[in-house]
């Protein structure tokens, strides 16, 4: 069996392109063939390599790309990671974009019975092929990573693509009401810049706090787990998620995290008890500082979200899940 993943900028360390090459090797455990198609917006691909399923990601960027395909790709499955379910599909100029992509495939792949929720209402005709897979986690080997933490500090790393969705300036300025207090308070921000008008506007309030604000840009996948290290709490201001393999990743690694409140997000985290989840400012700086001043409440955190994480989405047999909704498709039972 060959598979064709089909992704949005598989050249940038997204969190699709961390989805997308985690599956990859995991169906190749299982002794599949895949071949990824990396989609970006200059692209002029028409024709696909041969497979038997085309798999791919985000609705409607997919829907966008096999638009320009010269043939009609059949059969397909299409991941909705995010972006897509909780965006576009409420957009009135992509909307009917998103449907068609779901309306055409033959399954509909989802991370959380509350995506399928959200899908089922507002497409109500694909509810019989929504599956819901959650993600696995990767594992990290043992590298070096040229950033050593200051000692006596606390320090948040949030990784994120910048673009305006992430609302990373809110994670400054927030923090900055407690650095005040708090002096020994560090943040760390992780990845690429990926709209320009938002990456001017985070590196220009890096500058304003570069004291205690550091932004090291675009960084190996393979080497988060050396970041995840050094830190002391994971943060995620995210306006919406589909299911982030950051905090996956970050409580996986045993760190505490504070997160936005989107139905993503509550997926992998219970408010107080495998993270904190906030709702506006006065919540995101009582948590905060709670993670700071409290070490009791802080390890009991960072312990129930490991324990969360290695029960529901470490070696979850996402691929093997995967695998038979393929050879569902193929064999037309679905």
């Amino acid at each position: 069996m060959k598979i064709l993943l089909v992704t949005p900028n598989f050249h940038q360390p997204r969190g699709n392109t961390v989805t997308v090459k985690r599956i990859a090797e995991k169906l190749a455990a299982e002794n599949v063939e895949t071949e990824i198609i990396s989609v970006t917006e200059d692209q002029t691909i028409t024709v696909l390599p041969p497979a038997d399923i085309i798999h791919g990601f985000n609705s409607y960027r997919f829907y966008k790309f096999k638009q320009q395909l010269k043939h009609k790709i059949n059969p397909y499955i299409v991941t909705m990671t995010g972006t897509d379910l909780n965006n576009d599909l409420f957009d009135k100029k992509r909307r009917a974009d998103v449907i068609e992509s779901v309306v055409e495939a033959s399954a509909v792949h989802v991370f959380n019975e509350e995506a399928k929720q959200i899908l089922k209402q507002e497409v109500p005709s694909v509810a019989h092929k929504i599956v819901v897979i959650p993600q696995d986690t990767s594992d990290f080997e043992d590298v070096d990573f040229p950033m050593i933490k200051e000692k006596d500090t606390f320090m948040f790393v949030l990784p994120a693509g910048i673009r305006k969705i992430k609302n990373v300036p809110f994670a400054i300025k927030a923090l900055k009401v407690l650095h005040k207090k708090h002096p020994n308070i560090r943040l760390v921000i992780v990845g690429p810049i990926i709209e320009a008008s938002e990456g001017n506007v985070v590196q220009e309030l890096v500058q304003q706090y570069s004291d205690w604000v550091q932004y090291i840009g675009e960084v190996p996948h393979e080497k988060m787990g050396a970041i995840y290290g050094q830190s002391d709490a994971l943060l995620n201001t995210s306006h919406s998620e589909g299911q982030s393999t950051a905090i996956m990743e970050g409580m996986a690694n045993g760190l505490p995290v504070l997160v936005s409140d989107n139905h993503g997000n509550r997926s992998l985290v219970n408010n107080g008890t495998t993270g904190f989840v906030y709702k506006d400012l006065v919540e995101f700086l009582e948590c905060a500082e709670c993670l700071l001043v409290d070490t009791k409440k802080r390890d009991e955190l960072a312990q129930s979200g490991k324990e969360h994480i290695h029960k529901h989405h470490s070696n979850s047999n996402e691929a093997k899940s995967l695998l038979k909704l393929y050879n569902n498709i193929l064999h037309k039972n679905i």
